[in-house]
């Protein structure tokens, strides 16, 4: 996995569909490609995407240990609808103890450095375990979702990670995704219903008020240009 194969291939799928773009992946790095979902809409589109392509292909999750109850809700509705166990990564038990001791538990909120120790902590660290011998990494990022996301490409090299990120829908718009999981009876995250259109850990999401920003309710606290966790780096 390179720079330059990415760029090559992100030149070549450029003008493909969706459908297209999984079924390439999955033909050609099917025992060592896999989406990470956080089970939000767009990484539940993408989970039915791949699954009618390739029904034992590797989806996994990250448990942070502060999820919404709405979240586990969907991981099993997920699990029932496709006949799957979805993989779950769990952040790593001394590290958490030491998290607590260092700045408690809810120490994200005074400052970035803070908030950040704890993604990375409950979300990075798994991320690189789950990553781990993969070539190819699925996610649901859209263009629009975020300022930090509007530079992002189809394909990419994530060089935190060494391995090819695949952006597969990353042109589509929140109709897009809401249009297609209601046409193919998607199961999705109840929060969505309730003014969340972003979901993430339950200390650091709240909905949006009407007219704000569709990632305003992570992190709200932070500047827009801050909010990212870690796990999608340029």
């Amino acid at each position: 996995m390179s720079k330059e194969l990415a760029e090559q291939l992100n030149e070549e799928l450029k003008n493909k569909s969706t459908q297209e773009i999984v079924g390439y992946f999955l033909e050609h790095y099917k025992y060592s490609s896999a989406l990470s979902s956080s089970l939000a809409a767009e990484d539940q589109v993408l989970t039915d995407i791949i699954l009618k392509k390739y029904k034992d292909a590797k989806i996994f999750t990250l448990d942070t240990g502060r999820l919404h109850p709405e979240t586990y809700d969907v991981m099993d509705a997920t699990n029932l609808k496709y006949n799957i166990k979805m993989d779950v990564y769990f952040p790593n038990e001394t590290d958490v103890q030491e998290l607590y001791k260092t700045q408690g538990v809810n120490g994200q909120y005074e400052s970035i450095e803070k908030r950040k120790t704890c993604c990375g902590i409950r979300k990075v660290e798994p991320l690189k375990r789950a990553l781990k011998d993969l070539d190819i990494w699925f996610t649901g990022v859209r263009a629009a979702q975020s300022v930090t996301r509007t530079d992002m490409k189809l394909v990419e090299y994530d060089e935190a990670f060494g391995l090819i990120k695949v952006n597969a829908i990353i042109h589509w718009s929140e109709e897009d995704v809401w249009n297609y999981i209601k046409e193919n009876k998607v199961p999705y995250n109840k929060l969505h219903d309730k003014g969340f259109p972003s979901i993430g850990c339950a200390p650091c999401t709240r909905a949006v008020k009407e007219g704000e920003d569709i990632r305003a309710g992570r992190w709200w606290w932070e500047n827009p240009e801050h909010k990212e966790c870690g796990l999608h780096k340029k």
